[in-house]
């Protein structure tokens, strides 16, 4: 499974699957974070946590605890 983690800055990634449950997974969908969604890798921090996205038009900042279950391709 590759993770949004694995990701590099300037990649663009397509989710594949959420996993996990619960609210966390829930606060995810609600940020546009859905299957078959695409996410570009603006930049992360130095020591990775957190990385900036862009998502929908919009720009996102996330966790490494949020990142660790959205797998992706690309």
């Amino acid at each position: 499974m590759v993770t949004l983690q694995s990701a590099k800055p300037g990649q663009t990634v397509r989710v594949i699957k959420l996993h996990g449950q619960g609210p966390v997974k829930r606060r995810i969908m609600d940020m546009g974070i859905t299957s078959g969604t695409e996410i570009r890798i603006r930049k992360a921090a130095p020591l990775g946590d957190p990385i900036e996205v862009t998502v929908r038009g919009y720009e996102l900042s996330l966790r490494k605890a949020d990142i660790d279950i959205i797998e992706v391709e690309g």
